[in-house]
């Protein structure tokens, strides 16, 4: 049984609705007075045949920001990231990162770009060093300055000690780290991280975040993370929900979990089907199974659990309540949970996959 999401998508926070998620006072331009945005865009659209990966979205990031996309795989979020960092050409729309026109201006945005790809790039035959010193090659970095500089972005990596071993022999963990570093090398003005931790495990992604927030905090610029990983977009001063190429909300992951408004029920029944009907006519819920389990919204969800378990006359084999997280955002605008989605998606990437590979 599904539902659909318009019939318990919370309203937009209020900042939505505020031109392209612009901060109080803001306009299109960056406002009177105040600086102009590191990355703006209108209008932007990606097509590949007939599939529209990225259905003309609009935003702004400010200046110094840490920016999240969030969606599952497919969302449109590499799409829109390739378009910001001058590696496809928009369909239509347009966008200025570091006040650089990605169309006009292709050259001088890659100059204050750093980028962290989802796929590695590093060369692992080489070392750490040497991927270092061919990356300040290819960005005109001064030699004087090269040695200096790259000591200070491996050791905030913790790589200082490794700058002589070559790539190959690396963790997982530690190439990330590398390549982090390989993109705060030239002191770019926005970085882009293209789902910098995926295929990690908790313990490394966390510590490669505790890398990227000491890099920002030292440098100072503006972050641009794409990422399926909710956890990891708490990070982040605003997010964006992306879903089958749309931005749909738009704001801090505090004001969009307040905008929730209920705690997440989930109950796992012998009999899913006569559970949701038995929500529906007993308590007025409309349920739906997400992550195999009967997933609800109620206020004060610890509350409500007695009046579940005396009236509900299907079996409850286990319950859980959990306030509401970036998820169950996901789930209010869009009908399905962050996993559930994934799950779908290379169902959805099938047609896209065909129209490449005739390309």
């Amino acid at each position: 049984m599904t539902q659909d999401p318009a019939a318990h998508r919370p309203s937009p926070p209020a900042s939505f609705g505020r031109g392209v998620g612009s901060a109080p006072g803001d306009s299109a331009a960056g406002g009177r007075g105040a600086p102009a945005p590191a990355i703006r865009v209108r209008g932007l659209l990606k097509r590949f045949g007939d599939i529209e990966a990225v259905r003309g979205i609009d935003f702004d990031v400010h200046s110094g920001e840490t920016f999240g996309f969030l969606g599952p795989n497919g969302a449109g979020k590499t799409s829109t990231i390739n378009m910001l960092c001058t590696l496809s050409r928009p369909t239509a729309g347009g966008a200025q990162v570091a006040g650089h026109d990605v169309l006009t201006e292709r050259d001088d945005v890659r100059r204050h770009i750093g980028l962290v790809f989802q796929d590695p790039t590093l060369d692992g035959y080489l070392t750490a060093e040497q991927n270092l010193r061919l990356h300040a090659e290819l960005y005109g970095i001064e030699r004087d300055a090269v040695a200096l500089r790259m000591r200070q972005v491996l050791e905030m990596v913790g790589l200082w000690e490794r700058r002589a071993t070559r790539v190959n022999t690396f963790s997982g963990g530690m190439k990330r780290r590398l390549e982090i570093a390989r993109g705060f090398l030239h002191s770019p003005r926005v970085l882009f991280l293209d789902e910098p931790t995926i295929g990690l495990d908790p313990q490394t992604r966390h510590s490669i975040w505790r890398y990227i927030r000491e890099l920002k905090r030292a440098e100072g610029i503006t972050i641009f993370l794409t990422t399926h990983y909710m956890d990891e977009a708490e990070y982040c001063q605003r997010i964006a929900i992306m879903d089958h190429g749309e931005i749909i909300v738009l704001d801090s992951p505090q004001a969009l979990k307040a905008s929730v408004g209920r705690d997440r029920v989930q109950i796992e029944t012998d009999d899913d089907e006569a559970a949701i009907a038995e929500l529906r006519r007993q308590f007025g819920i409309e349920a739906t199974v997400a992550e195999g389990r009967v997933t609800f919204g109620v206020p004060e969800g610890a509350q409500f659990v007695p009046r579940l378990f005396s009236k509900l006359g299907a079996p409850i084999r286990s319950v859980s309540v959990a306030r509401p997280s970036l998820d169950d955002v996901f789930m209010s605008y869009t009908g399905t949970t962050i996993r559930d989605a994934e799950a779908s998606s290379a169902d959805r990437l099938r047609p896209f996959a065909r129209v490449m590979g005739a390309r």
